[in-house]
């Protein structure tokens, strides 16, 4: 250091005595350690990244488009890219690798076998991956769907009344009326002579409607007339998935001063302003009257989610915060509609290209109805409707609604063959990224024989006795499944919680 001493003290004209030497060789030392130790986290990295391609070595990926992109743009969001996920199954029944540019691999598994290390592992072990969820965060803050741990076990427990029979049973009133304005609604339109709609347009709307009013015992009327509120949820969404495939979009602070990053903040205040409103004005009511008094008001009425949410106490009797109802309440409402929309869409789509199966599930559901005065479906209906449940079924294999969840693998996970899921991450997480593709699976020909074929008697009882639970999971799978949800989710009329779906 000596040398380099004496030229930094003839370059600021300092004379070269002992202090002035020792203290400028202090210095330049202090300085060489700095820029050591980020020099050091920097190799750290990329050994770590190398590792870490050395273990992922066994998994066999499609070629890349180039060294920089990897396998971006391979898949898009899009049929043509479902008819390329389709393809890699085939050629890759297990899993395969992937690449979002140089340094970041998704595992993805597209078989019950493979899906099952995964999907039954611990939360601590397989946590959500927030590389995409986070983007619904601002939205949807810390919500079942968003939480981890601790938060979402006691949510959990809280929100488990919500889904009590006793609850849900006078929801199908709702859904009955909420459907019987949508047809009115299509009755008109094709008595003026429309020749088409976008049917799930139509149909996002009536679950929007139908959630308000589960929800929040709101009616807008958004079937007939346009609403703020509906309005945004519809945007939020529609902006969710386009920022998935902008990887500079991935940037918060780029993403916010792109026009679409100022749609979303605008879309996002006004769903908060809606809900943050109906929550507080509840909260008032409630202290005003009184829990008892609340309650017996409630006597013989529908109970909304908001209602169980104001009520619901841990096991130490802490209620929810008004952030919490708020960020439940939104999640339901986003959650609920798509889902369900989707599911709607794709069975109506089916049906009508088999009108034979259309045809039994029409009789089916007449005979239930023959003797109804008003001719509507009641909860004690939904389990004496096999075929039609089959047909659902059917439809959710082919289109299901969420196609691919994602879960970070933070400790080793062996698959059936002998393979590890390796824990050490890539440069971007600590944790590799597992693509759990719902998609895949229920299109794996090793799964289900013929699997483009619309087939709804592959869910008959003899032809489901020996399948593997995790060949057909239209929402999702493992310790954080909800089967309430699914369930309501099967007959196509409830909101289902479960993960949301990215597709690549």
């Amino acid at each position: 250091m000596l040398p380099l001493a004496d030229q930094v003290l003839e370059l600021l004209s300092l004379e070269r005595t002992p202090f002035w030497t020792y203290a400028i060789s202090a210095l330049l030392l202090a300085a060489l350690a700095l820029l050591l130790r980020p020099l050091l986290q920097l190799l750290g990295l990329f050994h770590r990244y190398y590792v870490n391609c050395q273990r992922l070595h066994c998994f066999p990926q499609p070629p890349r488009r180039n060294w920089l992109l990897g396998h971006m743009g391979m898949i898009e969001p899009c049929e043509e890219g479902m008819v390329r996920v389709s393809q890699l199954v085939a050629a890759f029944p297990n899993t395969f690798l992937t690449w979002m540019g140089p340094f970041l691999p998704f595992l993805s598994l597209v078989h019950p076998d493979y899906l099952k290390p995964v999907t039954t592992a611990s939360v601590a072990v397989a946590p959500k991956d927030y590389l995409f969820y986070g983007f619904l965060k601002p939205w949807l803050g810390e919500g079942l769907l968003l939480s981890n741990g601790q938060r979402w076990g006691q949510h959990r427990r809280m929100l488990t009344p919500a889904f009590h029979f006793d609850i849900l049973k006078p929801y199908v009133k709702i859904f009955n009326q909420s459907t019987n304005i949508m047809h009115a609604k299509w009755q008109r339109l094709v008595s003026l002579g429309s020749p088409s709609l976008d049917m799930f347009e139509q149909i996002s709307l009536m679950t929007l409607d139908s959630l308000q009013k589960c929800v929040f015992s709101h009616s807008s009327n958004c079937q007939e007339k346009p609403s703020d509120y509906i309005a945004a949820i519809l945007e939020l969404s529609n902006l969710v998935v386009r920022r998935q495939h902008r990887l500079l979009h991935h940037i918060d602070w780029i993403y916010y001063l792109t026009a679409e990053g100022r749609r979303f903040h605008r879309a996002c205040d006004t769903v908060h302003r809606f809900t943050a409103d109906v929550v507080q004005q509840r909260r008032l009511a409630l202290s005003c009257m009184g829990r008892e008094a609340w309650l017996q008001a409630k006597q013989g009425k529908t109970v909304d989610f908001i209602d169980v949410l104001l009520l619901a106490k841990d096991e130490d009797g802490q209620e929810l915060s008004d952030e919490d109802i708020m960020a439940e309440a939104d999640t339901f409402m986003f959650e609920g509609h798509d889902t369900t929309a989707s599911g709607l869409s794709w069975v109506l789509y089916n049906l009508a290209h088999h009108p034979e199966y259309q045809q039994q599930c029409r009789e089916e559901i007449q005979e239930l109805v023959k003797d109804k005065p008003l001719e509507e479906l009641e909860w004690e209906d939904l389990s004496q409707m096999p075929f039609t449940t089959m047909c659902i079924k059917e439809s959710l294999r082919l289109h299901p609604p969420v196609t691919i969840i994602s879960r970070r693998c933070t400790e080793d996970i062996k698959l059936p063959d002998g393979r590890i899921i390796p824990k050490a991450g890539h440069i971007l997480s600590a944790g590799n990224i597992c693509l759990i593709s719902i998609f895949g699976t229920h299109h794996n020909p090793t799964v289900w024989p013929e699997p483009e074929v619309y087939n709804p008697h592959r869910f008959d009882l003899e032809n489901s006795r020996n399948r593997s639970p995790l060949a057909f999971v239209p929402f999702s799978a493992g310790p954080r499944g909800v089967s309430a949800a699914e369930q309501w989710a099967e007959v196509g009329t409830a909101p289902a919680y479960a993960d949301t779906g990215i597709s690549l």
